[in-house]
């Protein structure tokens, strides 16, 4: 069995549903004839036809909007932002359409948004963020953030079948710099539940996205100092998997929140605030937070190198708690 890369996992999860479901279709920018910004639908114009895979205008918000009157009329479409960054051109459309309906008459709202995400490509302000926490923030919507191929096909396969809105941020390192041997029978991964990578006794490490690599390879590095890292994947954003994320610390006793996006507003600060409130009394340390600082993204690879947490980092921090 050869092992397939996170962007191709993408790409085999949603060819699956569209071959599983005809209501199943995809727009967005250069979805069609050029096969995707980054070729995850590559290929599909061919076989599913011009009805199904649809090239756009540049409107993020026409695409959204779109994509929600056609899910309102009983398809399912999965709409894709070129890069994670222009989300925020059919913002209104998202947070006051698709994630109310349910709240307000009982309709759901079956859409996926692809959102490519994430820096470490120099990709400069406008096409390097992880603008997560507007949408985790928004009552009414499902936030996903793979980490692993495993997961990032068992996560669009899921997202695709769910009957309210989905907002997938895949990370644009990842796309063909890990691989993964898949099953090759159906598979889902649930909407809702964290998972842990790596087990561990001293320091529970709670992480997503591109991040998860960084923390595995410091927990290889930190062997050689005794400190054992748990690394908790949580792989959704919203719902968050409180009892996985409170059994860890439960059990380690020391936390560090590590992502990618800035620092204030960040999900760290939502994670502390579970674990201070319900996990207080187990804890043997401060809680400590490894974030990106409160800047734009830089375009400058030594600035962005500085900008994102990095391996060091999280072994730097690990061994403060550790002599705590």
């Amino acid at each position: 069995m050869a092992a397939i890369t996170y962007l191709e996992a993408i790409r085999q999860g949603i060819w699956e549903e569209m071959e599983r479901d005809r209501n199943v279709f995809i727009l967005g920018e250069d979805v069609g004839v050029y096969g995707g910004a980054f070729k995850v639908t590559e290929g599909m114009l061919e076989r599913f036809g011009e009805d199904r895979v649809i090239d756009t205008p540049i409107s993020e918000s026409a695409i959204v909007g779109a994509a929600i009157g056609a899910a309102l009329m009983g398809m399912r479409p999965i709409a894709e932002m070129q890069f994670a960054d222009f989300i925020s051109c059919c913002f209104d459309q998202i947070t006051n359409f698709a994630a109310k309906c349910r709240y307000r008459w009982g309709a759901g709202v079956p859409i996926v948004i692809r959102a490519p995400s994430g820096g470490g490509i120099h990709g400069g302000p406008y096409h390097s963020q992880n603008p997560e926490m507007y949408y985790v923030h928004t009552p009414g919507l499902k936030v996903v953030a793979p980490s692993t191929a495993y997961d990032a096909k068992g996560l669009i396969k899921s997202a695709i079948r769910d009957e309210d809105p989905v907002i997938y941020f895949e990370h644009k390192y990842l796309y063909r710099r890990i691989k993964e041997e898949l099953p090759q029978e159906d598979y889902l991964v649930p909407i809702g539940k964290a998972d842990i990578k790596r087990r561990g006794k001293d320091i529970s490490v709670i992480t997503y996205g591109a991040m998860l690599h960084n923390t595995l390879e410091a927990a290889t590095l930190l062997t050689e100092e005794g400190i054992d890292l748990e690394v908790l994947d949580l792989r959704t954003l919203m719902p968050l998997d409180k009892e996985k994320i409170l059994e860890s610390v439960k059990k380690t006793n020391r936390v560090i929140l590590l992502h990618e996006d800035v620092r204030t507003g960040g999900i760290a600060g939502e994670l502390a605030a579970i674990i201070a409130e319900e996990a207080f009394e187990y804890l043997d340390a401060p809680i400590m937070r490894i974030t990106a600082p409160d800047t734009p993204v830089p375009y400058s690879p030594p600035l962005e190198e500085f900008f994102l947490p990095k391996t060091s980092d999280i072994v730097r921090v690990a061994k403060q708690l550790a002599a705590y």
